[in-house]
C-alpha cells in the first residue's frame, strides 16, 4: 500500500501577538518566524512522524526550493513535488498569548494544479492505495475522481471548506477529518456533535468520521461503531498543526491496524505535544517520543 498526500506547500509566516488585530487595529508584534508549512505539508510531516512512508504531490513556486530539501530530510518521497514559475502559497498566521491563531491564506503555486499533472502523479497509483487530501490546492473534484476511478482509499480534510468543495462528490470520501465548523457545514448546519455525525453518515453511510472538538477531545463513528477521546491536557503554546498532527497519526494507526480507541488515544496524545511547542512542523512529535509518553 503506497501513501499518496496530494496537499499545500505554504510559507508560514507566524507573528506572536496579544490578540487577535481587530478592524481598523494596528498592532505590533512581539515575535516573527517564518516555517515550512501548508495543511498538505504539515500532513506529510505527521505521516512519515508517524513512521508511514509518504509520496507528496504538490506545486512549488521560485521561492519554495526548501521544501524539497526539508521534505527529503524528513524522509518523504519527493517525486511529485514540481516548481513553476510565480510564487508558493504563503500564509500570515496571528498566535495570541493564549496559544490560538488566525490564518490568512494565500494559495499562490497550491492553485495551479492542471488536470494533466493530476493525470501524471495518479499513473503511479492503484487500487488500494490511500490518498490523502486537504482544500488547499486546486482541480479537487478532479483529483477525487480520478482516484476513485482507480479504486483509492480517499481520506479528506475538508479545510477550509468554501466554494471548491460543493463541486466535489463526497460520496466517493472514504473517511472524513473535520472540525465542528466543517462538520456542521458538511451536516447542512447541524452544531450538535452527534447529530453533525448522524446527518453525515446518513448522507455518506459508508464513510468513517473522526470529528475533532477542540477541549472537548475528538469522536470516531462509522455505521458500526463509535468511541469518544478526552484530550491531553497541556499548557498551549501553539495550536497550528494540532489537527494535522491528529490527521497523520490516525492514519498510521488505521494504516497499522491499531484498534480505533488506541489509535485516537495515540493520536490525541500526538496532538497535544504539537501544541505545547511552537510553530508546524517542527513541533510534530515522532512516534518514538508519543509511544514514550503512552
Amino acid at each position: 500500500m503506497k501513501v499518496l498526500n496530494f496537499g499545500s506547500l505554504n510559507v508560514d509566516y507566524v507573528y506572536q501577538v496579544d490578540h487577535m488585530v481587530m478592524p481598523g487595529e494596528t498592532q505590533s508584534s512581539s515575535g516573527m518566524e517564518i516555517f515550512l508549512g501548508g495543511k498538505g505539508f504539515n500532513q506529510s510531516v505527521a505521516l512519515v512522524k508517524a513512521g508511514v512512508p509518504v509520496y507528496h504531490a504538490g506545486l512549488i513556486g521560485e521561492d519554495g526550493t526548501a521544501f524539497v530539501e526539508a521534505a527529503k530530510a524528513y524522509g518523504m518521497h519527493t517525486d511529485f513535488i514540481k516548481k513553476i514559475d510565480g510564487r508558493s502559497g504563503h500564509t500570515i498566521i496571528q498566535v495570541d498569548k493564549n496559544g490560538q491563531n488566525c490564518i490568512l491564506l494565500h494559495g499562490g503555486s497550491n492553485r495551479a494544479i492542471t488536470k494533466e499533472f493530476v493525470d501524471f502523479v495518479m499513473e503511479h497509483f492503484e487500487a488500494g492505495d490511500i490518498i490523502l487530501l486537504q482544500n488547499e490546492v486546486s482541480e479537487m473534484p478532479y483529483i477525487i475522481d480520478k482516484a476513485y476511478e482507480r479504486g483509492m482509499q480517499i481520506f479528506l480534510n475538508p479545510s477550509p471548506y468554501d466554494a471548491y468543495l460543493d463541486a466535489c462528490d463526497m460520496s466517493k470520501v472514504s473517511c472524513f477529518f473535520m472540525n465542528e465548523i466543517e462538520g456542521g457545514l458538511i451536516s447542512g448546519g447541524e452544531t450538535d456533535p452527534d447529530k453533525i455525525i448522524e446527518k453525515v453518515l446518513e448522507k455518506y453511510p459508508d464513510a468513517r468520521i473522526v470529528l475533532t472538538l477542540g477541549g472537548d477531545g475528538s469522536i470516531y463513528a462509522d455505521k458500526n461503531e463509535r468511541h469518544h477521546q478526552e484530550i491531553f491536557k497541556v499548557e498551549t503554546v501553539d495550536t497550528t498543526a494540532a489537527g494535522d498532527t491528529f490527521t497523520g497519526y490516525f492514519i498510521a494507526g488505521i494504516i497499522n491496524g491499531t484498534p480505533i480507541k488506541e489509535t485516537l488515544r495515540m493520536s490525541a496524545l500526538a496532538a497535544s505535544i504539537t501544541v505545547s511547542r511552537p510553530g508546524a512542523t517542527p513541533s510534530i512529535p515522532y512516534m518514538e517520543e508519543v509511544q514514550k509518553m503512552l
